[in-house]
């Protein structure tokens, strides 16, 4: 067990995973905070799509 983390394409694999895990933990928080704000306005966006 120990021969595994002399391996260099071992830590690359982890270093990867945390990476991905970091970039989906960001986007998460990023979705569920859009998610969460109020809607705009739906008059206030047309007036301005009109003019």
């Amino acid at each position: 067990m120990n021969a595994i983390w002399h391996d260099e394409g071992a830590w690359i694999a982890l270093g990867v995973t945390v990476i991905t895990l970091i970039a989906a933990l960001v986007m998460h928080r990023i979705f569920v905070k859009i998610l969460r704000s109020p809607p705009p306005d739906r008059d206030e966006k047309l007036s301005k799509n009109e003019s």
